[in-house]
Parts: C-alpha cells; sequence; structure tokens
C-alpha cells in the first residue's frame, strides 16, 4: 500500500507539460547532480526510499485518478490542464506500473559535485511527460544525502583530531562521538527515518531508534546499527529539586549496575 496519491505529489506547473512540450517528443532523459557548496564531494543515499515507498509496483489507482482531476481541476480552475487520460493509459496498458527506468550510483557511494548521482527515463514513447512529472518527489533525496555529507565531513574531521591526540585505542570511540537526537527536531518520521540511517552510514551512536528499522525495512539491513546506552534526563535530574540531585545521581548506579550508561541533565 502505498503512503499517499503519487498523482498529488507534483508540483502544480508540472501537469502543463503534456502541452508544452513540442510535436513528436517521445523521449526525456534527465539527471540528477550535486551542483557543490560547502564540500567537494556528495554522499548519495536515500533513493531505495522513494522507490520502494511510493514508485514500484503498482504506483496508483483509478481512484487515485479520481481523486487527482477532482482536486486538480479546483486548483487550476479550468478542465484543460489536467490530462486524465495520460494516467489512464499507463493503467490499461502498463497496470499502473511506471513506464521509466532509473539508473543510480550505488548508494553510500562518495561522488565528486558535478557528476550524474542518478538518471531517468521514461520507456514508453506516450510518456515522455512522466520523466521530469516524478522529479519533484525523486528530489527528496537532497535531505538524505545531505545528512549523509555533512556526517561524513564530520567524521573525517573527528578522526584527524583524534590521530593528532588520541591513542590508537581510542579509535573504536570514533563511531560513538556524535549521537544522533535528531528524531526531535525534524519535520516527520519519515524524516528521522532518512536522516537517522543517513547519519548510520558513518556513525553507530544513535538515540533514533526509527532509523535501525527503517535501515532494516528499506535497506535490508541485518542488525541494528544504531547503538545506545540507558541514561537519565532533565525530569530525573531535577526530580528531588536543587538539593536533591546529589541523592539522584548516587541512586543510578544501584538502578543500573552493569554497561555502560549516561547522564543527561
Amino acid at each position: 500500500m502505498k503512503k499517499q496519491n503519487l498523482l498529488l505529489l507534483a508540483d502544480a506547473y508540472k501537469y502543463s507539460h503534456h502541452k508544452l512540450y513540442m510535436p513528436g517528443t517521445t523521449t526525456i532523459y534527465s539527471y540528477l547532480e550535486s551542483r557543490g557548496g560547502a564540500f567537494n564531494t556528495t554522499v548519495f543515499y536515500g533513493l531505495q526510499y522513494f522507490l520502494k515507498a511510493y514508485l514500484e509496483g503498482e504506483a496508483f489507482t483509478k481512484d487515485d485518478v479520481d481523486e487527482a482531476e477532482q482536486l486538480l481541476t479546483g486548483a487550476f480552475g479550468r478542465t484543460d490542464v489536467f490530462k486524465r487520460e495520460n494516467f489512464d493509459y499507463i493503467l490499461k496498458k502498463h497496470a499502473g506500473r511506471l513506464p521509466v527506468k532509473i539508473k543510480a550510483v550505488a548508494e553510500g557511494s562518495v561522488v565528486p559535485i558535478h557528476n550524474a548521482l542518478m538518471t531517468i527515463e521514461n520507456t514508453d514513447p506516450r510518456c515522455y511527460w512522466l520523466t521530469n512529472f516524478l522529479e519533484t518527489l525523486l528530489m527528496q533525496v537532497w535531505y538524505p544525502c545531505t545528512v549523509a555529507t555533512l556526517s561524513r565531513e564530520v567524521r573525517k574531521l573527528v578522526e584527524r583530531y583524534f590521530e593528532d591526540t588520541a591513542d590508537e585505542s581510542a579509535a573504536t570511540a570514533i563511531d560513538f562521538v556524535l549521537n544522533d537526537f535528531g528524531f526531535r527536531g525534524v519535520s516527520s518520521v519519515e524524516s528521522a527515518g532518512l536522516g537517522g540511517s543517513a547519519h548510520l552510514l558513518s556513525f553507530m551512536g544513535s538515540d533514533t531508534v526509527y532509523a535501525s528499522r527503517f535501515a532494516q525495512q528499506y535497506y535490508g539491513a541485518k542488525k541494528v546499527y544504531g547503538l545506545s546506552v540507558p541514561a537519565t534526563e532533565h525530569s530525573i535530574m531535577t526530580l528531588l529539586g536543587e538539593k536533591g540531585e546529589q541523592q539522584v545521581f548516587s541512586a543510578r548506579p544501584q538502578r543500573l549496575p552493569a554497561g555502560n550508561t549516561g547522564m543527561r541533565l
């Protein structure tokens, strides 16, 4: 079961493009690249989720077309923009499966900027309009790519200073120096899964439990990669008031006598 009606996951202007491509157009071939920014490379990650959650198999149904027709007629205030026949054709000819080919570098790859990360093309000449119709959704990979890239750059910096200041025996701690508490700071559960699992490409410390489940569900992870420890928080440390903080602190080893624990004030 798809999460949303795919036919509503595009920028509104794209529904008019069937009128604007030149007559005789049969193939549209598009690509995604990182145009650059703070770093010279990009970690590509997140595409498999969007393929599995939104695009593979029967991507939409007749009910979805009905809904889209009603909504977009209202959005444009006219009936000649949304072309129902385009989507009905895919239902009839391809049983709702999208006639497109998507190719990409292996996820987790580190790619120099200004290189293609992904390409998409239509495989049915009548569906040339479909290639860039899917752009809006597919561009959502920017977020997991950005998190994966930033986490990798932080890891590189941490490793550099570990080499300068720490003993080799401490190197295993690098996996846990940037713990992920990102769930509460992102806009959705979906973002927590994407961003949290992207972070796990470089670090193992994570309190975003859903990130590990996300990696298993969409990437076939065979184990739990996000690791954590029991820890206090503000509501626990302030439970007995300012004068009772020491008592709360002293009780912690009795409650959790084995293994590592953490303390958040």
